[in-house]
């Protein structure tokens, strides 16, 4: 392999882009790190290969920030399918019952009134959580159903957008862990018609929209890796929900150095983010016990990085 084959960049920044069907999130990813020749990448947290929708992929520093995105909160369209139940819970898996539906729009939306609010959930045995240092869905697939504890998640809005026929499309927005799969069949249980999903699509999470985002064949459309670094989003987009603070030049040089400063005016606790005057961000500090910005997630700076800076 040639020499500009091998070569990797040190790119910054967030990729938000729109997932198509068919793809894994971890193929998604190595296709557009293996597009902006990057280093160092990493997913926001999975979308099925059923699922489409906004993905975002952090690249070098920026993936200091993923878990903020793993955590967001995030909105789904969906499209779920009445009258029959699928062995995974979405149209992947086998009709395992089939069975007549019989309820009106206006029963769904006063069943749905039940999954609103903090809710438990069964996760479906189709998932990633681990039992026994084993991902359910590998046991699902040897045949092998174990009992899963209920999580607690809250779903925040869950609207019917429309009924026809058999197909029902909402739009749902939720906290991180809510599964979308577990909604469709609970909901229909409670119908008596048994329900799966049949689409899903996410169209926003942690402040970022759908409409932002770019699909797989424009990035790759774009002229070269530095174009394509050019459409990364900064590390700090992602971390709009959570306050700013500017400090001075002095300050700035001992919180680099990993230790923590006064600030004014500090909130009594939690995440900040911390921004040098003039507008460069350090990173993320929390509220120590001293009412001081101790550093927790340091960002090294990133200007002029974008694919021109090497490292390989």
């Amino acid at each position: 392999m040639s020499r500009a084959h091998r070569e990797l960049f040190d790119v910054h920044g967030i990729l938000l882009l729109d997932k198509p069907v068919g793809l894994t999130s971890n193929q998604a990813l190595q296709q557009a790190k293996r597009l902006l020749k990057a280093r160092k990448a990493g997913h926001t947290g999975s979308l099925d290969p059923l699922a489409s929708g906004l993905l975002p992929l952090c690249f070098g520093e920026a993936t200091k920030v993923s878990r903020f995105l793993l955590e967001a909160d995030k909105r789904y369209l969906a499209v779920f399918r009445l009258g029959q139940s699928t062995a995974t819970g979405d149209a992947e898996g086998e009709v395992i019952e089939s069975r007549p539906v019989t309820a009106s729009r206006r029963d769904i939306e006063r069943a749905i009134e039940r999954f609103t609010g903090m809710i438990e959930q069964i996760p479906p045995m189709y998932s990633a959580i681990k039992q026994g240092g084993q991902p359910l869905y590998k046991l699902a697939r040897a045949g092998i159903t174990t009992e899963r504890a209920p999580r607690s998640v809250t779903v925040y809005e869950y609207t019917v957008l429309g009924l026809e026929g058999e197909r029902l499309t909402v739009d749902i927005r939720c906290s991180k862990g809510t599964y979308i799969r577990a909604l469709a069949h609970d909901l229909g249980e409670i119908l008596g018609c048994g329900a799966h999903v049949a689409e899903l699509r996410r169209t926003e999470m942690g402040g970022f929209r759908v409409e932002e985002a770019l699909t797989l064949a424009d990035f790759e459309a774009l002229p070269d890796p530095q174009a394509r670094a050019a459409r990364l989003v900064p590390a700090d987009e992602a971390l709009r929900a959570i306050p700013a603070i500017t400090i001075s030049r002095h300050a700035a040089y001992y919180f680099c150095q990993g230790q923590a400063v006064m600030a004014q005016p500090l909130p009594p606790a939690g995440w900040l983010r911390i921004y040098e005057e003039g507008g460069r961000f350090l990173g993320l500090a929390e509220v120590d016990d001293d009412g001081r910005a101790a550093p927790r997630r340091l960002l090294h700076s990133t200007e002029g990085s974008d694919s021109a800076q090497k490292t390989g």
